[in-house]
């Protein structure tokens, strides 16, 4: 790709065909102002019958994603790939001269979360990650609410699935492909959520969690206490042996609080409780809110900032690495993003 901006429709190429592969690429394969043009998955017949699905001709179908990068017309890449692969995927498009939407999380080193993030903010290239709460209006209207006003001093944040059962016979529980369990999963979203909507600085943590297997790298469960660069303390709960998905986050401040939660995978809705103990139910339209292609899309033509940076991501990588050692260890762990 040159220096100039991309036309329309942005040409993407998609790399990995798995669940958001397909998803968020259905988005753009239908989206006016993009189209896909190349894809890239290790099964012949995912590509064969994603190839056809996206209207993707034979040569731009690839088993390689570095031989994709070179050969394909392309403006644009989807990592849908599994997390440890995103690192080397996301670096090579950048340095491509391409745009970027990475699937969270960004990566699960923190040294090359630092890396991909010094990248992107010193380049001119987009990199969007998934973090997809940035979109929806319940977790936007919270942040507001912080943005000039109270700060916040404490909160519980929680979410279960039957991530475990999920997850049966799929990469999620190989952790050379994972990188981790529940937490750096469906729990990764969490973290960021809480992160992004009050702008806290997380500073150490303690944590304790319970392994599905017995090298200990995949958790089924995680309880992390973490304390903040301004004083704030908050607990993160996650248990992927549910059965079923519900998300609570209670955030408190001098003034009150705001309660945001939701079921399965739905619009999370959002409440804000005042020294009376009130309810206050803000509007929120959901129908508003933009797809992650939208948005994504908007990022590259315009120019502008994504919703969730690199920046974001590294400061759940952080707060990530820092659990799990915190929790291996039995001991509180100072967390350094820089």
């Amino acid at each position: 790709m040159d220096d100039a901006p991309p036309s329309v429709p942005v040409r993407i190429g998609i790399v990995g065909l798995g669940y958001i592969g397909t998803t968020v690429g259905e988005q753009l394969h239908r989206h006016p102002n993009s189209t896909v043009t190349a894809i890239c998955d290790l099964e012949p017949a995912v590509l064969a019958e994603v190839g056809e699905r996206f209207g993707v001709e034979d040569r731009h179908r690839y088993a390689d994603y570095e031989a994709m990068l070179e050969a394909a017309p392309l403006d644009a890449v989807l990592v849908g790939t599994p997390h440890t692969l995103h690192y080397e995927q996301v670096r090579a498009a950048l340095e491509a001269g391409l745009d970027v939407y990475c699937d969270k999380p960004l990566t699960t080193d923190l040294e090359r979360a630092r890396e991909l993030t010094r990248l992107a903010e010193s380049g001119e290239e987009t990199l969007m990650v998934g973090y997809q709460r940035h979109l929806q209006t319940a977790f936007r209207t919270a942040r507001r609410r912080w943005r000039d006003g109270p700060t916040p001093s404490w909160f519980t944040a929680s979410i279960t699935q039957g991530w475990i059962d999920d997850s049966m016979g799929t990469w999620r529980l190989d952790p050379s492909l994972s990188g981790g369990g529940f937490l750096y999963d469906t729990g990764s979203h969490v973290l960021d959520g809480v992160l992004w909507t009050t702008g806290l600085e997380p500073a150490s943590v303690a944590a304790s969690m319970d392994f599905y297997d017995e090298d200990e790298r995949i958790d089924r469960r995680a309880h992390l206490d973490v304390r903040f660069e301004n004083g704030a303390t908050g607990t993160f709960s996650f248990n992927g042996d549910a059965p079923a998905v519900r998300e609570h986050v209670h955030v408190w401040d001098d003034e009150g609080a705001v309660y945001l939660e939701g079921k399965e995978w739905r619009s999370r809705r959002v409440f804000e409780i005042d020294a009376e103990s009130t309810e206050h139910v803000p509007y929120v339209d959901p129908r508003r809110e933009q797809s992650r292609a939208d948005a994504f899309l908007e990022c590259v033509l315009e120019g502008t900032e994504p919703p969730a940076t690199a920046r974001h991501a590294l400061r759940v990588t952080a707060l990530t690495e820092a659990a799990y050692e915190a929790a291996r260890s039995g001991r509180r762990v100072t967390i350094d993003e820089r």
